[in-house]
């Protein structure tokens, strides 16, 4: 089947001629980074909620040996199957949003997020999320001319992202939301979209966000502890001060592994979503902008990897690839803006870092998935380099 030509804008990447390894490398860095930070962040935190100081460490490298061996699946897994399933991929994502909102949903500190297997709960965001990239990446495919050039078009997509974001908002999840409807908006917007279309929708989620923060308390609450945390740092500014504080203690060079004192008790949160100030802490500026760069060449090479696929006349990769990366790419940039208090405080972690089994086995996925699509793209040239040899039987030789 001849899929439509999808044109994306270039991004300027130029990470270099063969992004995969650094992918890989700046990966599996975070994720090595990622079991040592949860080490040191969680042990006081885990013996005396746990019983055992290891508690978390453990679990989190079974998850990471989990991620890995789904990862190297995704990379086994043919993308035109993940074309094709869109509209199961869609049917899962929305179901498990709607499933987690029954009796089956465990609810955490008022959010229902999760839904218990035994030794582990599965949090639907994360799922859904993936899911619902997938199926928008076919629809860009194949549904790509009536997408830019009418309203209709356009708005398909757009109603089922609103359905997803009313089911995470009702659990509620706003993070997720917002990683959502951004991911899934910069697709569309690179699909070819003009910009003025998106001008109603912006002023719509502007409109309904501030509605959804003033008739919140909790939301309002948080809103303002963001602008000035130290005017009430023992109630509601009290994780972004103490965050803050752990940047400040870090200082250059940092405290030493093992030796932050935000961890105990003081920050809460301190082995998920405030992972990174807790490394701010022990090693300092250099430690911060390490991760930090770890993070820009795994999102780099992931936009690489997207652009290389569209060049090779692989539209259906190429979209694909652009939305994960956004994914991983927004989910972080937002908890490390969160953490040194560019942005209000959101239950977001820090992707291959935090503690967390849902995110870090997805986010492996992820992984597998770019590996997949710059695989794919590769075989594309050697078909091209065969055709020029001899068959090995008698005939001409072939294209």
């Amino acid at each position: 089947m001849n899929l439509p030509e999808l044109k994306l804008a270039n991004p300027g990447i130029h990470l270099s001629r063969n992004p995969l390894p650094w992918l890989l490398l700046s990966a599996i860095a975070l994720l090595v980074i990622g079991i040592v930070m949860i080490a040191s962040a969680s042990t006081d935190m885990a013996a005396a909620v746990m019983g055992d100081s290891y508690h978390f460490v453990i679990r989190q490298l079974i998850f990471a040996m989990l991620g890995c061996t789904l990862a190297l699946i995704a990379a086994n897994i043919p993308l035109a199957w993940w074309e094709r399933s869109g509209w199961l991929l869609l049917g899962i994502g929305l179901f498990v949003l709607i499933l987690v909102l029954t009796p089956v949903g465990r609810t955490v500190n008022g959010s229902t997020r999760w839904i218990p297997f035994g030794l582990f709960n599965v949090q639907v965001s994360e799922i859904a999320k993936l899911c619902l990239i997938a199926y928008l990446a076919g629809y860009v495919v194949r549904r790509r001319e009536e997408l830019v050039n009418t309203w209709v078009g356009f708005l398909k997509p757009v109603a089922v992202l609103g359905m997803a974001s009313i089911l995470l908002v009702i659990e509620p999840d706003f993070g997720a939301t917002v990683v959502l409807m951004s991911a899934a908006l910069g697709m569309i917007f690179l699909s070819g979209v003009r910009l003025s279309r998106f001008l109603p929708l912006i002023v719509s989620c502007v409109f309904i966000g501030t509605a959804l923060i003033l008739t919140q308390p909790y939301r309002l609450k948080r809103v303002v502890s963001y602008l000035d945390p130290w005017k009430d740092q023992f109630d509601s500014g009290y994780q972004l001060t103490q965050s803050l504080i752990a940047f400040g203690r870090g200082d250059w060079g940092g405290v030493g592994l093992g030796n932050s004192v935000q961890k105990l008790f003081y920050l809460p949160e301190a082995h998920t979503d405030f992972i990174f100030a807790i490394t701010a802490e022990e090693f300092g500026l250099i430690g911060s902008l390490s991760v930090l760069g770890l993070v820009t060449v795994l999102v780099l090479a992931g936009f690489a990897i997207a652009r290389r696929a569209e060049n090779a006349g692989m539209p259906f990769a190429a979209c694909f690839s652009y939305g994960i990366t956004l994914l991983i790419g927004l989910q972080a940039s937002i908890n490390m803006a969160v953490n040194t208090g560019l942005l209000p405080t959101k239950g977001l972690t820090l992707p291959l870092v935090s503690y967390g089994g849902s995110s870090l086995l997805m986010t492996c996925i992820c992984i597998g998935v770019l590996a997949r699509v710059e695989i794919e793209r590769t075989a594309q040239d050697k078909p091209a380099e065969k055709g020029k040899q001899k068959p090995f039987r008698g005939g001409a030789a072939y294209e």
